[in-house]
């Protein structure tokens, strides 16, 4: 039996379907952080968050000794914010490639799926986290006025959730 539910994979893509890019953020082995935008291509059924890659970028040794990763999208039009953590892997998997080959990416792997460094990461996720502030913005001024006014903490001005897989 899963661990996870289709709905909450199905939350998670839906939070990030119109985000183009995440700060994907990685340690290496001097425990320093780094982050690179990337553009999620799926988030399969199972849980797994895919990416193209090169599997020259440096940032790609870092997965063998620390898998664990950090997602981070947001979409500020929307208020919405999302933190995904996960162990990711680095793999060559030319059929999944072909599954999600969009012709734009030519423009970083001029071989096209037979480019010799083309290369996926597989993020299993275990968290995500998002907050979805899409009370109005007269609402969210007034409480922050308010809170101005009493010196008391605002209120929430949206729902925040964590998903665990």
């Amino acid at each position: 039996m899963p661990l996870y539910s289709q709905e909450q994979i199905n939350t998670i893509a839906a939070k990030i379907k119109d985000v183009r890019f995440g700060m994907f953020t990685t340690v290496d082995n001097d425990n320093m952080l780094s982050s690179r935008p990337l553009t999620a291509q799926q988030i399969d059924n199972e849980g797994n968050m895919w990416f193209f890659t090169s599997d020259e970028a440096a940032f790609t040794r870092d997965l063998e000794d620390n898998p664990e990763v950090n997602v981070s999208f947001s979409n500020p039009d929307q208020h919405m914010y999302l933190s995904v953590t996960g162990q990711a892997y680095l793999v060559k998997d030319r059929a999944k490639a072909r599954e999600l080959w969009n012709p734009l990416m030519r423009t970083w792997f001029p071989g096209g799926l037979d480019d010799p460094h083309l290369a996926m990461i597989r993020v299993r996720i275990q968290t995500a986290e998002y907050w979805d502030a899409s009370t109005s913005k007269m609402k969210q001024l007034v409480q922050l006025a308010k809170a101005r006014i009493t010196g008391d903490t605002p209120v929430v001005m949206g729902k925040h959730t964590t998903i665990c897989l």
